[in-house]
């Protein structure tokens, strides 16, 4: 299992977090609030937490393809979104989780 996390820093967490979430409800299971989200994709899960200036996101995905996915999936959607911001994720380097 791998394991990687993101930020992207924004005021907007909570709205643009909510925007994917309702997003990926068509698709995915999908749990949410204002503050937090688990994202489940047949490829990986990512959890999502917003805070005043930035929206977090903790993922794992079974190899390195699936969480290449996950990123992508991520990073395309939240440009789309917040496009007025002009954002982007910044993602630390996945680790392999023991056990």
């Amino acid at each position: 299992m791998i394991r990687f996390q993101g930020a992207a820093v924004t005021a907007s967490a909570s709205l643009y977090m909510t925007k994917l979430c309702k997003h990926f409800r068509h698709k995915i299971a999908v749990e949410f609030d204002e503050r937090s989200a688990d994202a489940r994709f047949p490829f990986g899960r990512c959890l999502m937490q917003a805070d005043a200036n930035s929206l977090r996101f903790d993922c794992q995905a079974d190899d390195d393809e699936a969480a290449a996915r996950i990123r992508f999936v991520l990073d395309d959607h939240l440009v789309r979104f917040a496009r007025r911001e002009n954002l982007s994720i910044t993602w630390s380097e996945g680790m392999a989780d023991e056990g």
